[in-house]
């Protein structure tokens, strides 16, 4: 192995990473400002949340998980998918995938770091997070599902970062990566990815008093969720790279990840379709959370637009994707991700969590319904989300492209 002559240290290697990371042309300062000005918008009304209480937001003592813990969900969801490039690249060695697997890693970090601020938002007051953690929080751990999950999300978040930064920064040295520094981590996440969702699903499934959730497919469910999120998700990042960056994104990459895309969107509707047979079929105590969601309960149907918009977008998208020619029509592609992305946002996210609360334990009809401030908060932090995967892409083609390298700096 080749080591260069100059001393490197971290430092010097952050420092020159932040500036590439953050220089551009004008599209991109236009999309940095977007995301940033909406970032503020969300921290602002996060703010007013803090200081005014949870009052000013649509939860009630019937309803007490709304958009916050939805879009939790999917997030998790969305890091957990991220594996779906991991898998190919590095177990059955695809060469196409492996230069562009760090696009994986680094939404792997912001989708987490997005879900753990979900999080705290729906605490209400930042400072109580600590209770999350174990040993010294007040939560009963290990019994506490909730503790498990913040303990799953840390050490993926912590596992991606790890193999990030190592990826990047050998590249910037012109180093042949030590697979034992990383491959073992690489192995060791996608175990973790697989558990992260789990340990989601059962916090849901694990609470008797919530019939809708209380159902073993749930957690497969999850999964095959998190490689439809993932894939979707990917494609788009990787069109806009190669549009927009001299990162080199070939055919053969995209037909991989449409593969593993094609079965997790046939896979993931078969799911909610068993599910929707056994739930009005057998009838029982889930018909009630069901029968709101579909079809409205009682003159209450807030969330049957939501959730037959869901299931259009993923019937159409998984028709156009068996369809669609990688070469030919990459447009209608990536039209058809963009949909199942929103289609599985709203089946995991408002079709899900909200329905387990209506009807309430003592059989009380009450909606919800998220307020101006509650889509501020949200919008916010994914922009926030945003912002460190375009960071984080944009660091990553410029190292693998060359533009960032130690033998390229000026003495």
């Amino acid at each position: 192995m080749n080591h260069p002559q100059h001393i490197v240290t971290y430092p010097r290697f952050l420092w020159r990473a932040i500036g590439v990371a953050t220089d551009g042309k004008l599209p991109f300062y236009a999309w940095m400002t977007f995301l940033t000005a909406v970032t503020l918008v969300g921290i602002n009304a996060w703010a007013e949340q803090t200081v005014r209480g949870m009052d000013v937001t649509g939860m009630t003592d019937q309803v007490s998980w709304g958009l916050y813990i939805a879009n939790f969900t999917f997030a998790v969801g969305l890091a957990a998918g991220a594996v779906a490039m991991v898998i190919p690249a590095y177990l059955y060695k695809d060469k196409a995938l492996h230069d562009v697997v760090i696009v994986g890693e680094v939404l792997a970090v912001a989708a987490i770091t997005v879900a753990l601020a979900f999080v705290i938002c729906d605490l209400g007051r930042p400072d109580r997070f600590w209770h999350l953690l174990p040993v010294i929080g007040r939560f009963n751990w290990p019994m506490s599902m909730l503790t498990w999950d913040v303990i799953a999300l840390g050490g993926y978040l912590v596992l991606n970062l790890h193999i990030t930064g190592y990826l990047l920064y050998t590249r910037f040295l012109g180093r042949e990566p030590n697979k034992r520094w990383y491959v073992p981590f690489v192995m060791l996440s996608i175990v973790w990815a697989v558990s992260i969702h789990t340990v989601t699903a059962f916090l849901y499934s694990g609470l008797g008093g919530r019939p809708f959730w209380n159902t073993a497919i749930l957690a497969p469910r999850f999964i095959a969720s998190a490689f439809v999120t993932g894939p979707a998700f990917i494609v788009l990042a990787l069109l806009a790279v190669r549009r927009f960056t001299e990162m080199w994104v070939g055919d053969d990459a995209l037909r991989t990840i449409l593969r593993i895309l094609r079965v997790a969107v046939l896979a993931n509707l078969f799911m909610v379709l068993s599910e929707v047979f056994t739930e009005f079929y057998t009838g029982g105590s889930h018909v009630a959370a069901a029968e709101y969601l579909y079809f409205g309960s009682h003159g209450k149907d807030g969330l049957v637009p939501w959730i037959w918009t869901a299931i259009g977008l993923n019937v159409v998208a998984a028709a156009i994707l068996l369809g669609a020619n990688p070469q030919q029509h990459l447009k209608w592609i990536g039209l058809a991700c963009a949909m199942t992305f929103c289609g599985v946002w709203i089946e995991k996210g408002m079709g899900l969590i909200v329905p387990g609360f209506i009807p309430s334990t003592l059989h009380e009809m009450v909606e919800y319904t998220p307020t101006v401030t509650e889509w501020k908060i949200t919008a916010g932090i994914w922009a926030a989300g945003g912002i460190i995967f375009t960071l984080g892409v944009k660091l990553s083609s410029a190292i693998f492209t060359g533009e960032l390298r130690l033998d390229r700096e000026a003495p």
